[in-house]
């Protein structure tokens, strides 16, 4: 009984550390702008179905791993809306300046979708800033 025990319990620690194959994709890539090809230092990248969100931290250099249900364990195979939210320079009281053109602020307004598949492991996405300069956005306020 003992060397069966010892067998199936091999057998589940090897299972547990080889995966069990839950069909995530590990999915990492970087947010540049279109203009200048400098990377996106701030924000919160999402990945949208009507039933389903997924998101990525952007970091300073622009990258971001996407997560479902823990830290950078990827997102299921399908189609995503992708929207960024987050990109802003707080300039002082209430004044809070949007980075990136207005239409990014959310995955149904951005006109952005991505195919995620087995074989998608890096994505670069190019985003356009705020038409609206800082200084005229200053002056409105």
């Amino acid at each position: 009984m003992t060397r069966s025990f010892l067998i199936c319990f091999s057998f589940f620690v090897l299972l547990c550390l080889t995966g069990c194959g839950n069909g995530q994709v590990g999915l990492s890539g970087k947010v540049v702008f279109s203009d200048d090809g400098s990377p996106l230092n701030i924000g919160t990248i999402c990945f949208s179905t009507p039933t389903f969100q997924a998101r990525g931290e952007i970091k300073a250099d622009g990258t971001f791993s996407m997560a479902s249900f823990g830290k950078n364990d990827g997102l299921p195979p399908g189609t995503y809306q992708v929207g960024i939210i987050g990109a802003t320079e707080d300039l002082g009281g209430d004044k809070i300046y949007s980075i990136l053109d207005p239409k990014w602020n959310g995955p149904t307004t951005s006109g952005f979708s991505v195919t995620v598949d087995k074989t998608t492991k890096n994505l670069e996405i190019k985003v356009d800033r705020n038409p609206q300069s800082r200084e005229d956005f200053q002056k409105k306020k």
